[in-house]
């Protein structure tokens, strides 16, 4: 054998044992290559999906704020007079000013906000095709002994009084289908009830306009 041939047969060696790990290296960074464009993918996907999140976020933040704005410009004269109030899109009114103490009777000046309500609240719920939730609430006290054999409990009494206010309201001229009542007792009280004036408040009732059920 020449020392060419030995040379050769060398080299044919070198060759050889180099190859595969160019080969090895190549694919090792093909894949490294394909991890990070699909880690891309993923959180240029994350991006616009948190995105779409936040854009609708804000649209229905911003649609929540138009329609208490709405409701606040329609009750313009009946907030003006001071008898009701309107918080986080809720019409708040004082159950003194609507009922007597334990009592689900309309008082004169119940009735008359009532009547001045119906109106603007009729024209907003056809607007934006909603419906109005009349909820009664009471303070944590149970109804009195002589007013038991009428109200079995402050469920009842609360009850009652948010069927008042809805009968009400459908005479003075809101649509039957654009109200309905719901009763929470003492539940949900805004005040404590340790004191009179934090019972005060906790006896009222509340309306809420909320989008009307659809069909399935």
């Amino acid at each position: 054998m020449t020392i060419a041939s030995d040379l050769d047969d060398g080299l044919d060696d070198g060759l050889e044992s180099t190859t595969p790990v160019w080969a090895v290296f190549g694919d090792l960074m093909a894949g490294l290559l394909g991890a990070f464009v699909l880690i891309l993918v993923c959180v240029m996907g994350m991006q616009l999906d948190l995105a779409e999140r936040l854009k609708s976020e804000v649209q229905q933040r911003e649609a929540e704020a138009q329609r208490r704005a709405e409701l606040e410009r329609a009750l313009a004269i009946p907030l003006a007079a001071g008898r009701v109030t309107v918080a986080n899109g809720r019409i708040h009114i004082s159950g003194s000013v609507l009922f007597a103490f334990n009592s689900a009777d309309l008082q004169p000046e119940g009735r008359q906000v009532l009547k001045d309500l119906a109106g603007p609240l009729a024209a907003y719920l056809a607007s934006r095709d909603e419906v109005l939730m009349v909820s009664g609430f009471t303070d944590d006290r149970q109804v009195r002994e002589t007013t038991r054999a009428k109200f079995a409990d402050n469920w009842e009494l609360s009850a009652q009084r948010a069927l008042t206010v809805t009968r009400g309201l459908i005479e003075e001229g809101v649509p039957s289908s654009a109200v309905f009542a719901a009763a929470f007792g003492s539940q949900q009280p805004v005040a404590s009830n340790a004191d009179a004036a934090g019972r005060a408040l906790n006896r009222r009732v509340e309306m809420a306009p909320t989008p009307k059920p659809r069909a399935p």
